[in-house]
């Protein structure tokens, strides 16, 4: 894995790239970086996977431009694209990766050859009630001290709920109040929470690529019927119903690979 710096607007970009074989765009999750890509995705030979790093995520800069968006995330992304000469590629992603892939092959369908949806947190709403709990922790970032707005969030409804039915976002929300630059990790949750990818049912339904949507269950943050439902809606798409994080990560991510792997397997040239 080689990594460059890709300069837009002045913002550094972090691009991670694996080297030789048919291009895959995989893309992390809201707040997440290449190592939880890395940690997931079936890297070997015949597969050269790219993923940058968004703007406030990684050693990624952060930039002026406000509001962070999936608009400008998918814009620097097909940037970094151009500049390494990919003119056609398999697309995909976790989570917000998912979004930016779905919106990137709505909008270029001519340059993706396949599209992964893996634990997707939008469909075709922006601001879905799903993603609530960032906006919530976005909130108590821009109104408390870090630690204080922690543990009013730890006392919170929606934590209690996400304690019992998604243990797993919980830990990871929490995290978020640990990070540095308090001010811009709540502003890039509060844009993104209140995002979407912008692309409308009727589009995704038009949309010929063939596509893997991967789910689970125990996630309020990535529901499975929204990967059901996104499934159901792409006319070329097969559903991959895993193993959940929550007690049983490895069986989970052994299941991921295989997804991906069995996916992309057919779409080598």
């Amino acid at each position: 894995m080689t990594t460059f710096v890709f300069v837009r607007d002045s913002v550094r970009l972090q691009v991670f790239d694996s080297g030789v074989g048919m291009p895959v765009i995989f893309q992390h999750g809201l707040g997440g970086d290449e190592v939880q890509v890395a940690g997931t995705f079936p890297d070997g030979p015949g597969i050269r996977r790219l993923t940058m790093e968004c703007r406030a995520h990684g050693s990624s800069g952060a930039g002026r431009t406000r509001p962070f968006s999936m608009s400008l995330f998918a814009a620097d992304l097909l940037a970094a694209c151009d500049h390494l000469g990919f003119d056609r590629f398999v697309i995909g992603g976790i989570s917000m990766g998912a979004a930016l892939a779905l919106k990137i092959a709505v909008s270029q369908p001519d340059r993706v050859r396949g599209l992964i949806l893996a634990r997707p947190a939008w469909g075709f709403d922006r601001a879905p009630p799903n993603m609530r709990p960032f906006t919530e922790v976005a909130a108590g970032l821009l109104s408390k001290p870090p630690a204080e707005a922690k543990a009013n969030f730890v006392a919170s409804p929606i934590a209690s709920t996400l304690a019992i039915e998604a243990p797993d976002n919980l830990a990871s929300l929490l995290r978020f109040f640990d990070r540095p630059q308090p001010r811009t990790v709540a502003t890039l949750l509060a844009n993104l929470a209140a995002d979407g990818p912008e692309v409308s049912r009727e589009a995704a339904a038009a949309l010929k690529v063939p596509s893997l949507v991967i789910g689970h269950g125990k996630d309020f943050v990535h529901p499975l019927s929204l990967a059901e439902d996104l499934a159901g809606t792409l006319p070329r798409a097969r559903l991959a119903v895993i193993a959940p994080k929550v007690g049983e990560l490895e069986r989970h991510v052994t299941q991921f690979r295989a997804a991906v792997h069995e996916f992309l397997q057919t779409l080598a040239p």
